[in-house]
């Protein structure tokens, strides 16, 4: 079953005073850890090859692809959860991976997928609705009624196709929480991303992160930006939804600021102003949350080979000069980090050492100075400003100097 030998207390290898000091701070800078295509390489030893640059580019956590048994080979449809043999590698090559992000003290996050979970064997209805023969070996109580099973409707969306896991049952509440409680003791994952977030009640996601503590999490609630026919300026009900699913976890998860991607990669078209709401703050979930939005540009889904929502491509750094100096937790994508060359991994680092040096933190006050069609500038504390855009624009005073700039964006401190 895949089972890991225990190992030595997780905490004390990370040194949990300083991740949970690292969080209380909002200093998490976070890196989504591949792709959807990573599953053809050997992923979990490209990574650890990469561990020490991870850490010195002062990433605090890494996402993983889910480490699970899956039917697809991105991970994504999960079947034995208590096997860590997946087409990243073997269950030894993870344990190496992740004593080594141990050792530079990088944190890693699994990704938890228990929205749906496939069958081993035909129940009720000839569906493959039970999972006889593996760990964990519920029956059809377990599966949703609206997606073949005997057990209670959905409490979310429905992921449709697949069986849907039932998390009204206790028994499967408490299979869960001793699952994510295994990942955390004995395998050494620290961090969880909550895949599909939108498939069940958020108060389930509160019951798993207070009942398995994992130091960070945060939700994939990902529901369309409203569009009439192109994006509509206010997106207050779209952040809204993602606010209400914060709530709903106690604050206790962060969740993914898909109302800045939405506003982001429109503005960096020439709709800069789409960047400054009616009330003078940032649009997304960062201008209401801050310290519960994590910010992003791309991910497997938007971007990679998916592209379902992509980002413009020719504009990325102006995204990160924005997510890595604005308030939020930013996170930067395995892509742009490691395969569009060594000129933006060196400009993303640069932007990431100006919000460690500055004090850049999720909570950061931030002033919007402009937001015009060409032209966006902030001031973000009382010691950095930005800019992104072609149109010119710099800091008045000579105590402020240039720290970094790139095509359309620049960035200053005192």
């Amino acid at each position: 079953m895949g089972y890991l030998n225990p190992m030595p207390d997780q905490e004390n290898h990370m040194g949990k005073s300083e991740s949970e000091r690292v969080i209380r701070e909002g200093r998490e800078v976070l890196l989504q850890g591949f792709n959807w295509e990573s599953h053809k390489y050997d992923w979990w030893q490209n990574l650890e090859n990469k561990v020490p640059d991870i850490g010195n580019s002062g990433f605090t956590s890494v996402w993983l692809p889910p480490a699970t048994h899956s039917f697809s080979r991105e991970g994504y449809l999960p079947q034995n959860l208590y096997s860590l043999d997946s087409t990243y590698g073997s269950e030894h090559q993870l344990k190496a991976l992740l004593y080594k992000m141990q050792q530079h003290k990088v944190r890693a996050m699994a990704d938890i997928v228990i929205n749906h979970r496939i069958g081993t064997t035909k129940g009720h209805g000839g569906m493959y609705n039970r999972y006889d023969g593996i760990p964990l070996p519920w029956d059809e109580r377990s599966v949703t009624s609206c997606s073949g099973g005997l057990g209670n409707r959905s409490t979310g969306d429905n992921f449709n196709g697949v069986p849907n896991v039932d998390h009204t049952q206790p028994f499967v509440q408490k299979d869960i929480i001793e699952w994510l409680r295994w990942l955390r003791k004995r395998v050494g994952f620290q961090d969880f991303r909550f895949d599909f977030a939108k498939g069940y009640a958020a108060k389930y996601v509160k019951e798993y992160v207070e009942k398995a503590q994992p130091l960070f999490s945060v939700g994939e609630y990902w529901d369309s930006c409203n569009y009439c026919p192109q994006l509509d300026y206010n997106q207050d009900s779209h952040r809204q939804r993602i606010i209400n699913w914060i709530d709903n976890t106690g604050g206790c998860c962060a969740a993914f600021d898909f109302t800045t991607k939405g506003i982001l990669q429109e503005a960096v078209k020439g709709e800069l102003w789409r960047l400054r709401d009616a009330q003078g703050k940032p649009p997304g979930v960062v201008g209401w949350w801050p310290s519960r939005a994590v910010t992003f540009i791309e991910n497997h889904d938007t971007g990679s080979t998916q592209g379902h929502w992509p980002f413009p491509s020719h504009h990325i750094m102006e995204g990160y000069a924005y997510i890595l100096t604005h308030p939020g937790i930013p996170t930067v994508f395995y892509d742009h980090f490691y395969d569009w060359g060594d000129s933006i991994h060196h400009e993303i680092v640069k932007l990431m050492d100006i919000r460690k040096q500055q004090g850049i933190y999720s909570r950061s006050p931030i002033r919007i100075l402009e937001a015009h069609h060409n032209l966006y500038c902030a001031m973000i504390g009382d010691e950095v400003c930005m800019k992104i855009g072609d149109g010119l624009w710099c800091p008045s005073g000579r105590e402020w100097k240039l720290a970094t700039s790139g095509h359309r964006y620049a960035v200053w401190h005192k």
